[in-house]
């Protein structure tokens, strides 16, 4: 065997792979560009016929699906078989001794196009074949040569008989619209056929780069040195997210760099202890792999700038202590979700992005990426994941970006490993940017506000993906920052260390989630019950599932009117959180009354099924006298209600006549409301105003960090600092004269950014 057809087979469970080193080759190893692999690659699978991958090495991987495979192994298989028939096309079969002087040189172009041809150009032996066919055809008929007739037959019979059987292909069956006026030799229809997954030495993921065949491009922006394109593609309603990252368009200089600088750090595997804290963990690694990196380019007397080195040092974190592609992805921030499902190597990563809702993508992680995620989340989380404990829950963090992971693995999941990566964003939600986004309107805003301040128990509930957690963590900025705060969560996914970061006296608990089993870690009960042992706070819990949920109603009870109380439940309505309170996690019905709000976000669907938004569709309030049945004993009271006409929230007779029991308890604690539903209302409206000028100004500047969670806060900070003067001065909170002041600071803040 040649040097260059040398190759390996390889057994992957029930898979046969082709691996062929091309190191040695002088092309690169392109089936839909170079007809010598093809060539090459064709003598292979007709020695090896049960391929179901094929695999070029050569700095990178070219992987070439079971598809692909197996459709050039069908045109191997037909040249085998033309071979062992060479009866069908020998010299004697078709008489060239006696019909050469007619036939011309007809024969030998015929076998130059079977046994060379074939292999590195098959469509373009199968046009050239039916252009034979078509000339033989036309001789026949047109000169009438009874002494050619003869052989000419024989020959028309051979064509039809190769030509039947390549028909019969699916390579020639995808490219038939694509042959008229081709030309043999070229390569455009291969390039519409076949395309690889290419995998550098260093990574494990694999990534099709090629655009997408008749793809419509809807959409290209940045992120982290990557471009991402959005295709709409024929053969699908979901559309393709293509990622092009930096690690794919390295030199050959700088691959060889990285590729050198991983194989001398992968000797460290970080230990357990560098694990506790990955953000000095990832410090540490970055500064070492710059120096490692500078040090290697200057003993290859290679120049690099100061800008290509530190993305060469992003590449090579993400591909030692990382997570290699889904770094990226989690650091758009359109992306919502990222799942990956199993068996790995076959499936493409899927995500859901703000615009275009659920899309594939061109990246396709492999097994072995698989199960080095899985140890980097066992030390991260301090958590199992083996047979005895086959789900994990956890969170990352990198820079720019959070997100909660969820794993599955066997015996749960027979087929392997598979991941679920819930992103977060880097900064803290807003009621503001929530308005922006449309998830709600300025007047819910300021009524959220008006409850928050007014310390009452609230649950956040919805369907999964409805942005539960983010809107409580956005209610959670409504806090004032001169209040402590505990949050309780099993993964932490609450902005709790943001939050601190903005001045925040805050407290995060992590408790164990209640899907593991045999972990050292504090129940979530016992969490919930422990605060109330930490003094004056108060509480955020980030989602009741289970058991904690009487402790979660003993803590409301027990902080009635003293502090806020709030938590995210599944549930799509308020009676269906009731029905899961009561029902499913046995809180007795006298303690579900301690829940004040109920503020339901869900998924809109549009009318074609295709794109769906963010809503909160209602803001309920439970009243206290009822003993059974609150829907049926006129227990929950709307205060605002999602109208799908106008697409928001909009108030309820109960809101606007002021027969909201919760609002005049809390009024009944302020001396300039007690009674008066008339300052109640004008003070939700100035939340409302105040909130909305916000976004309004954020939109007129396009100054967005004007909706972020630093700017918010210190505009409620201002709020309550006037609030006070206000009253002070007048004796009365004048809303008038609050909106007035609090918008002549805004000018003075903003005057001030723009002299930075």
């Amino acid at each position: 065997m040649a040097e260059e057809n040398k190759y390996d087979i390889i057994q992957e469970g029930e898979e046969t792979v082709l691996h062929v080193s091309a190191e040695n080759w002088l092309t690169v190893p392109s089936l839909e560009d170079d007809p010598i692999t093809m060539s090459r690659t064709m003598d292979m699978l007709a020695e090896v016929n049960n391929a179901t991958r094929i695999v070029f090495s050569q700095k990178r991987d070219y992987e070439y699906d079971f598809p692909q495979t197996r459709m050039l192994a069908e045109i191997a298989l037909l040249y085998n078989k033309i071979i062992k028939e060479r009866d069908v096309i020998s010299y004697q079969q078709l008489d060239i001794e006696r019909g050469e002087r007619f036939l011309g040189t007809t024969y030998a172009k015929l076998k130059n196009i079977l046994f060379t041809t074939m292999k590195s150009d098959p469509l373009g032996c199968y046009v050239e074949l039916n252009r034979m066919l078509r000339e033989e055809k036309t001789a026949l008929e047109k000169f009438q040569d009874i002494r050619a007739a003869p052989f000419q037959h024989k020959l028309i019979k051979v064509l039809i008989y190769i030509l039947g059987l390549m028909d019969k292909t699916r390579l020639i069956l995808l490219a038939k619209p694509y042959l008229p006026g081709y030309k043999a030799g070229t390569r455009d229809v291969y390039k519409k056929i076949f395309s690889p997954a290419i995998k550098p030495d260093f990574m494990y993921t694999k990534l099709m780069a090629a655009y997408p065949i008749e793809g419509e491009e809807l959409d290209s922006y940045s992120v982290e040195n990557s471009e991402v394109t959005i295709f709409k593609t024929p053969d699908t309603i979901q559309y393709l997210y293509h990622l092009n990252p930096p690690e794919f368009k390295l030199s050959e200089e700088q691959y060889e760099l990285v590729d050198m600088a991983r194989k001398i750090m992968a000797e460290h595997q970080p230990g357990k202890e560098e694990f506790t804290d990955p953000e000095r963990m990832r410090q540490v690694f970055y500064n070492v792999g710059k120096d490692l990196l500078e040090e290697l380019a200057h003993f290859r007397n290679v120049k690099i700038s100061d800008e290509d080195l530190a993305m060469l040092t992003q590449i090579l974190v993400r591909y030692t202590i990382g997570f290699g592609l889904i770094e990226i992805l989690l650091s758009d921030d359109k992306i919502q979700d990222v799942t990956i499902n199993s068996p790995m190597g076959h499936i493409p990563v899927f995500v859901v992005h703000s615009e275009f809702g659920e899309c594939r993508t061109n990246i396709i992680p492999t097994p072995a990426e698989a199960e080095s995620w899985a140890s980097k989340l066992r030390l991260i989380s301090a958590r199992p994941l083996d047979e005895a404990n086959p789900i994990l829950d956890t969170e990352i963090e990198f820079p720019g970006s959070r997100a909660r992971v969820g794993v599955i693995a066997p015996p749960l999941n027979p087929s392997g490993l598979a991941y679920a990566f819930r992103r977060h964003r880097d900064k803290p939600w807003t009621l503001p940017l929530f308005i922006k986004n449309k998830m709600l309107n300025s007047l819910a805003a300021g009524l959220l506000s008006f409850i928050i301040d007014g310390n009452r128990t609230l649950l956040v509930a919805g369907t999964r993906s409805s942005g539960k957690t983010s809107l409580l963590g956005a209610t959670l900025a409504e806090i004032l920052r001169k209040y402590r705060v505990i949050t309780i969560e099993d993964t932490l996914e609450l902005p709790g260390k943001a939050l601190r970061e903005l001045g925040y006296n805050i407290q995060q608990m992590k408790v164990a989630s209640a899907l593991s089993k045999g972990t050292s870690e504090v129940s979530a009960d016992e969490g919930i019950r422990t605060t109330l042992r930490l003094g004056d706070s108060a509480l955020f819990v980030g989602e009741i599932r289970s058991v904690e949920a009487k402790a979660l109603y003993e803590a409301m009870r027990v902080g009635a009117l003293a502090n806020v109380v709030a938590g995210t439940i599944h549930g799509d309505s308020p009676y269906g959180v009731f029905d899961r309170v009561v029902n499913d996690l046995e809180v007795p019905r006298t303690s579900f009354k301690a829940t004040d709000i109920i503020v339901v976000a869900n998924p809109i669907r549009s009318a074609d099924g295709l794109h769906k938004w963010r809503r909160v569709t209602s803001i309920t309030e439970v009243r206290k006298v009822w003993t059974e049945d609150p829907l049926l004993e006129h227990g929950f009271v709307e205060l605002m209600k999602y109208d799908p006409e106008t697409d928001q929230l909009v108030p309820t007779d109960a809101l606007i006549n002021g027969e909201s029991e919760i609002l005049k308890s809390i009024a009944g604690n302020v001396k300039e409301w007690a009674g008066d539903w008339d300052a109640v209302w004008n003070n939700i409206e100035l939340r409302a105003k105040i909130k909305q000028a916000l976004v309004d100004l954020a939109e007129k500047t396009k100054d967005y960090e004007l909706l972020e969670a630093e700017f918010s806060i210190l505009s409620n900070d201002e709020y309550h600092k006037i609030s006070e003067e206000v009253k002070e001065e007048f004796g009365e909170l004048d809303s008038k004269q609050i909106l007035f002041r609090w918008q002549e600071w805004l000018k003075t803040a903003l005057k001030k950014r723009e002299n930075k």
